[in-house]
């Protein structure tokens, strides 16, 4: 690996682009009719998205050095094609351009940004060891963006796009404690107390079950608030269907393996249900 191809790794590029198009998805459920005459928030939108995304995976694979060494030996830093300075030193420069783009929006825009990047280093610094508080810390910076793409066309915040940013709260927090089971040997050697670690695979991947079936069960709510159209319905479907199996999935084998691939999957199923917000708010 080169080390250009290890700062790439690093940032995570598919994650960062998930973050900047759901800044996007927010704005367009907030007025779709708006989203050409606001290009310029909307590409500042996306860069901070993108870039503090991209920083918190910095930092996060920082402070997880010596747990990747076992986990996951392969990664940037554990491999030796990034030193542990330089991942620091690329994330504030990530996190400087992040911030830069959302005051060039607003500052309410860059309010909201601070906030969510306190709330990641709070997780990494912090939260991560204690396992489900840490969890709903990532969750909440997943959500954010979808808040963030609403203040950055209309400057204000309502309950659709809150009940939104619940759906990908409930649906990431599922993530979160799936990949604490793909984790669960190296977390066990640095005390970090996940659900898998505290109460064993089996009952973190019924847990994890639990959280993607709430956000399921919620998925119909902004049909009936009236902020999508029909078209969401055929999307959102998949994406349902898709966690619905992919719970079944995990509850039936609840090994390292395949809660890996089921964290995969389920990226997949995030992915089609963050179209299907986009296409239903395009009337």
């Amino acid at each position: 690996m080169s080390r250009f191809g290890g700062y790439f790794r690093l940032m995570r590029p598919v994650n960062c682009f998930m973050m900047g198009f759901t800044v996007i998805v927010g704005a367009t459920i907030a007025n779709s009719n708006a989203l050409i005459s606001s290009l310029q928030n909307l590409a500042y939108g996306f860069t901070t998205g993108f870039m503090l995304t991209a920083a918190s995976m910095a930092i996060n694979d920082y402070y997880d050095r010596e747990i990747d060494a076992v986990n996951e030996p392969n990664r940037p830093i554990p491999s030796g094609v990034v030193k542990p300075k330089e991942a620091l030193a690329f994330a504030s420069l990530l996190t400087a351009i992040g911030f830069v783009a959302a005051y060039l929006t607003s500052m309410f825009c860059l309010l909201t940004a601070v906030i969510a990047w306190l709330l990641f280093v709070t997780y990494t610094t912090v939260g991560k060891r204690s396992g489900l508080p840490g969890n709903f810390l990532v969750s909440a910076c997943v959500a954010i963006p979808f808040v963030y793409g609403r203040v950055a066309i209309v400057n204000e915040v309502r309950l659709p796009v809150l009940i939104i940013a619940l759906i990908a709260f409930l649906s990431n927090t599922g993530r979160e404690v799936t990949k604490g089971i793909v984790d669960v040997r190296g977390d066990k050697t640095k005390n970090v107390k996940t659900l898998a670690v505290r109460y064993g695979e089996k009952r973190a991947a019924v847990a994890a079950a639990v959280f993607y079936l709430s956000s399921v069960l919620l998925s119909p709510t902004p049909l009936f608030l009236n902020v999508v159209s029909f078209w969401f319905i055929p999307l959102i479907a998949i994406t349902d269907i898709g966690l619905v199996t992919s719970s079944i999935t995990l509850v039936r084998d609840f090994s390292g393996e395949n809660a890996r691939k089921v964290k995969r999957m389920v990226l997949l199923w995030f992915t089609i249900g963050l179209l299907a917000f986009v296409v239903g708010a395009l009337r």
